[in-house]
């Protein structure tokens, strides 16, 4: 995965509150490999109709909103199954930073742990992004912790520690794992002296 240091993007309003994990990515799509199609599948049953038509009326089909990499959704973003593969599909979608009131618990570690930034604010700050004119852009900032505004109006956010550190390295455990390798033969070499 790529550092978080900052990232600058569109933002687009998605206000719906309890979005779950399968809105995000339906079951039927969680075997698909995570290729060039991956992206088809996010927020699928709300994008297409069942015969496949596109709806024009959903957000991200609309632009300047189809170029949105920051989302602003409704309280509860992520809730239900512990579905990784969620987070696979924003990020297959261009998202890189959700801004909400509250996620899912699980949800939020899945995306802290794969390199999407899930922002946490009050409701009258997520609700006043929202309102952002069309094509307005913000910018995040993970190593000051501050998302930007349209209009130059910070907003602080706290992201926990670990992860925090993760996101701007760029490692989830295992790469930050593999970056104590040698201090990991190091201990190998004198337990096994020993």
């Amino acid at each position: 995965m790529e550092p978080f240091l900052s990232h600058t993007g569109l933002l687009a309003p998605f206000p719906h509150d309890n979005v779950d994990t399968d809105q995000i990515l339906p079951a039927r799509f969680l075997r698909k490999p995570r290729d060039e199609q991956y992206p088809r599948w996010l927020f699928h049953d709300l994008r297409f109709d069942a015969d496949g038509t596109t709806k024009p009326a959903f957000v991200l089909h609309q632009p300047p909103y189809d170029l949105a990499t920051i989302l602003v959704a409704g309280a509860n973003f992520g809730v239900g199954s512990s579905r990784e593969a969620a987070v696979y599909a924003l990020l297959a979608g261009g998202i890189r930073c959700v801004v909400a009131n509250g996620f899912g618990d699980i949800f939020f570690q899945n995306a802290l742990k794969n390199g999407l930034l899930p922002i946490r604010l009050p409701a009258e700050q997520v609700i006043a992004l929202r309102e952002s004119p069309p094509g307005a852009s913000a910018t995040v900032d993970l190593e000051k912790s501050v998302l930007t505004g349209p209009d130059g109006t910070e907003f602080p956010f706290e992201i926990p520690g670990f992860a925090r550190d993760c996101l701007l390295r760029g490692v989830d455990e295992i790469g930050l794992t593999l970056t104590l390798m040698d201090q990991i033969k190091a201990y190998e070499a004198r337990n096994n002296a020993a």
